[in-house]
């Protein structure tokens, strides 16, 4: 594996943007521009633990459900998490947070294995409360036991009622010397067995007041109820943990009132970006695995990558895993640039975690078209990627909650638009320290500039397409927009979010696209399936839908066939078709 040498780092270090395309996650080539070496070191010493376990040992442990106590050795031996995780004004060693090499390092996590990445995903979870909170003794704590290598959990739903935080049963009761007894039960919590610290909400006894404190698994008043066993992740554990009158007083408590409540929502804008960037790790081991496999195997003949329906299933999947990754970092400059005057990741953050998610598992469900039975064999990673990929887009809310809150967007992003200075790509190390103090609500305040600058000087034919189609959408809500009928009905809105979705996906992915100088037959073949998916969905707006006669004009002419571009196919198949074992991950 490739190490930075003192002549090698200054190398490394004097490369530009224009060194690095948006290419697949390769750990035997890894390329990434960090802002500092120390941060490569960590990745690079990450890869290395898992390619050194190899693929044999991943899949054993999954099917035995080994607790992975070799990954949480490594994580503290490394101080992996303290690193990643620590706020740099709490961190002892340099750390910080910064969500683009958070997000990253989500997608190395996710490329070897789910449940590893939920370790870390759910420490996120965890801490979000802790450093959005006013306890620093709490942050002080929380800093030394990252240091240690301590995982922690977010304690926020309950069986009965999931996520619905009007309806949290758990309490604080209070006790005539000022303290309180902390009573009920959380269900669906990761790393609940074993965390440093939970995170947990209730509400106090009596008022109603919201309230997020810590508890601690080793307590006698804390019981981890039971394991939650899952098809996916199955490593993990996901527990049900109950306080019988665990004592609790203000050393403990980290938020209270509408600090604790926004606390949980500004947690979730944080974790929501995490699944997405696993999603893409996932479908990119696939696509090796698939690839490899595909390429070698000889039928009637030929060999399996010569068919024509193959080479097409290959160079879409490509296409979608690169304008997922296009659209996630994009959307983490965003995230990183947000400030109360600019808070445009509150719609990206949900594309990111419901699109992003459901692209992967439609290219995984794209490879397994041509791998087919393969796939189900317990030695392969697909076979564990099956059963994981799913969960993606259903952890954090459904896709329709997601959808929800990505409508209430429509207006001001077709037709309110202000000036912002340009946002570069944000790969500079720094502390996202805004992210702990997130202005709430408001959402009708939040604006954008015109969507279509985004299109500006770009010569392409199914970008055209596109455009086109994005346009009809923006007629469709001056000449006849949703009646209040329709507008109540939530499926015909869910529906007609979709298109809206797509309008958002493309932006950032062109955006991101000319910042990384992408190929021009990438880009077309991008836009050869959003044209085709934008049809699907406008034919589904005439199928399954109440139209006015107006409404049904406008989603027929949505649909539209892409431009075909024979030439432009294949010089993207051979660099496809090119990738083929330059990944193999170690036995």
């Amino acid at each position: 594996m490739h190490r930075l040498t003192e002549g090698g780092l200054l190398v490394y270090l004097n490369r530009t943007r224009e060194d690095y395309a948006v290419q697949l996650f390769n750990p035997k080539k890894y390329e990434r521009l960090h802002a500092d070496a120390k941060s490569r070191e960590l990745v690079e010493k990450t890869i290395g633990f898992f390619e050194n376990k190899g693929l044999k040992k991943i899949k054993a442990d999954d099917q035995a459900m080994v607790w992975y106590d070799d990954f949480l050795d490594f994580i503290k031996e490394e101080k992996i998490f303290a690193n990643f995780l620590t706020p740099e004004k709490y961190s002892r060693a340099g750390g910080r947070w910064d969500m683009w090499r958070i997000s990253e390092f989500n997608e190395v996590l996710g490329f070897y294995g789910l449940c590893y990445w939920y370790a870390w995903q759910v420490t996120i979870l965890g801490l979000g409360p802790i450093w959005m909170g006013t306890n620093e003794e709490v942050k002080r704590r929380t800093a030394e036991l990252l240091e240690q290598g301590g995982i922690f959990a977010f304690g926020l739903s309950e069986k009965t009622h999931g996520a619905d935080l009007y309806s949290s049963e758990m309490l604080l009761v209070p006790q005539a010397d000022g303290t309180y007894l902390a009573r009920g039960s959380k269900y669906y919590i990761g790393n609940g067995n074993c965390a440093a610290l939970v995170s947990t909400f209730a509400k106090i006894e009596g008022t109603g007041e919201y309230v997020f404190f810590v508890v601690d698994p080793n307590h006698e008043k804390y019981e981890c109820v039971k394991k939650i066993d899952t098809s996916g992740v199955r490593q993990a554990y996901v527990a049900e943990y109950a306080l019988h009158d665990y004592p609790i007083t203000d050393a403990e408590i980290v938020s209270r009132g509408e600090h604790a409540w926004n606390s949980s929502l500004n947690t979730i804008n944080i974790g929501k970006f995490e699944l997405g960037c696993a999603s893409i790790g996932i479908a990119t081991h696939c696509f090796y695995e698939a690839l490899n496999h595909a390429a070698d195997r000889n039928l009637y003949g030929r060999y399996v990558t010569d068919f024509p329906h193959v080479k097409k299933l290959f160079t879409e999947s490509y296409a979608r895993l690169i304008a997922m990754k296009l659209f996630a970092f994009r959307a983490a400059d965003y995230l990183r640039a947000a400030s109360d005057d600019d808070r445009r990741y509150l719609l990206f953050n949900p594309i990111v975690k419901m699109k992003v998610t459901g692209q992967g598992e439609k290219v995984v469900k794209l490879l397994h078209e041509i791998i087919a039975a393969k796939g189900y064999e317990q030695d392969t990673y697909f076979e564990m990627a099956i059963r994981d990929i799913g969960m993606l887009p259903k952890l954090e809310g459904t896709e329709h909650v997601n959808m929800a809150l990505i409508i209430k967007f429509v207006r001001n992003y077709f037709f309110e638009p202000v000036d912002y200075p340009e946002i570069p790509r944000k790969s500079d190390a720094g502390d996202d320290e805004y992210l702990f103090r997130q202005k709430t609500g408001s959402l009708a305040t939040v604006r954008f500039p015109d969507y279509r600058l985004a299109y500006k000087g770009i010569d392409s034919p199914n970008v055209r397409v596109f455009y086109e189609q994005a346009e009809l959408f923006r007629k469709l809500l001056i000449t006849a927009p949703p009646s209040k009928e329709q507008a109540k009905n939530i499926d015909y809105m869910l529906a007609a979010g979709e298109l809206f979705t797509l309008i958002v996906y493309a932006q950032l992915i062109l955006e991101n696209a000319a910042i990384y100088s992408t190929d021009r037959d990438v880009v077309e073949q991008i836009f050869t399936f959003l044209v085709k998916d934008y049809s699907a969905f406008a034919l589904q707006m005439v199928l399954g839908q109440e139209n006015s006669t107006e409404q049904e004009e406008i989603f027929n002419q949505m649909i539209k066939k892409p431009v075909k571009d024979g030439e432009g196919f294949q010089r993207l198949w051979t660099t496809v078709y090119g990738l083929k074992n330059q990944y193999v991950m170690n036995e």
